[in-house]
């Protein structure tokens, strides 16, 4: 049975800026080796303690991985690694790796997924795969998020139902209940608030406690956003930037998340238990702006002293 309902929720009033801010303060952001290479320093655009993601590419060699984790961690940033079990091969890679990002870089924590490729190198299929081997519990790993699909994922359900990733969840919330990591989902980026608020309560209605890291993607021109919503699989929320493209007075100016990040801050307003916390933002149109926008909405950077 699955508890990702889409329909429509009632209009909540604009919030305050204040109110915004507040949500919008502890962001991530998710960066690659080769966009982490262009930003010259990282404590100048971040807030301190601002936790950056490093999204593992299929091809991307695993020390190129390390180097820019190890880069920015030094720093003084916080640095959560992708580990996408259908690229790697077996158990061997896969302590090898925790290793290499622990001794090389310190790091100690995870975003465990799948990954998005069309099947499996090796061994491992699925993130709860890699969860069940023990390996990040005995290296001591701090935190794992795990992914999220406030849309479904053709991936995951290739009928396009939602029973798949309902029923994962539900295994990763037993998993939490088992390891003494914290645990949160971190999503893929949505446009559409109604169905994510839907999802977000759905959770709860269903025992799901973890916290919840909504994907947003940061500021990009239309045609940008277009092309990885439908790449990665983005579903209802694509009408949005449907629509958008439809006003030839909004094509040419770039998409901001404003009004998707204010309707998810003044339903936690109204809601004080609502499952979603923390703002992760995909840098889709480049990583200063999405951390140029972050400032200008509340989270101003301040220099990251180096560990």
């Amino acid at each position: 049975m699955s508890f990702l309902k889409f329909r429509k929720t009632a209009a909540v009033p604009a919030p305050a800026p204040d109110v915004v801010a507040a949500f919008v303060q502890g962001y991530s952001i998710e960066v690659m080796p080769r966009t982490a290479a262009k930003v010259e320093s990282f404590a100048e655009i971040l807030p301190v303690g601002t936790r950056v993601y490093i999204a593992h590419l299929e091809g991307t060699p695993i020390e190129e991985m390390v180097a820019t984790a190890a880069r920015i961690a030094g720093e003084g940033f916080p640095v959560m690694p992708h580990f996408p079990a259908r690229i790697i091969p077996d158990r061997a890679t896969l302590a090898d790796w925790i290793a290499r990002y622990q001794g090389e870089a310190g790091v100690d924590q995870a975003l465990v997924l799948a990954g998005g490729i069309g099947g499996a190198i090796g061994e491992f299929d699925n993130s709860m795969q890699l969860l069940d081997s023990g390996l990040f519990d005995k290296a001591g790993f701090k935190r794992l998020h795990v992914a999220g699909h406030p849309e479904g994922n053709k991936d995951i359900d290739p009928d396009g139902g939602l029973h798949n990733v309902s029923e994962a969840l539900r295994w990763k919330q037993g998993f939490s209940e088992r390891t003494d990591a914290e645990m949160a989902i971190t999503t893929q980026f949505c446009f559409e608030p109604g169905p994510v608020i839907q999802w977000a309560e759905g959770l709860r209605e269903a025992g799901i406690a973890l916290p919840v890291h909504i994907g947003v993607a940061g500021p990009a021109k239309l045609q940008t956003l277009i092309k990885f919503a439908i790449a990665c699989g983005v579903g209802p929320s694509l009408s949005v930037l449907q629509r958008r493209a439809a006003d030839v007075t909004k094509l040419l100016t770039p998409y901001e998340p404003t009004d998707f990040v204010a309707a998810l801050a003044a339903h936690r307003q109204a809601h004080p238990d609502f499952a979603i916390t923390n703002l992760h933002l995909f840098p889709l149109g480049g990583i200063r702006a999405s951390t140029d926008w972050a400032a200008a909405h509340g989270a101003a950077p301040q220099k990251a002293s180096s560990p």
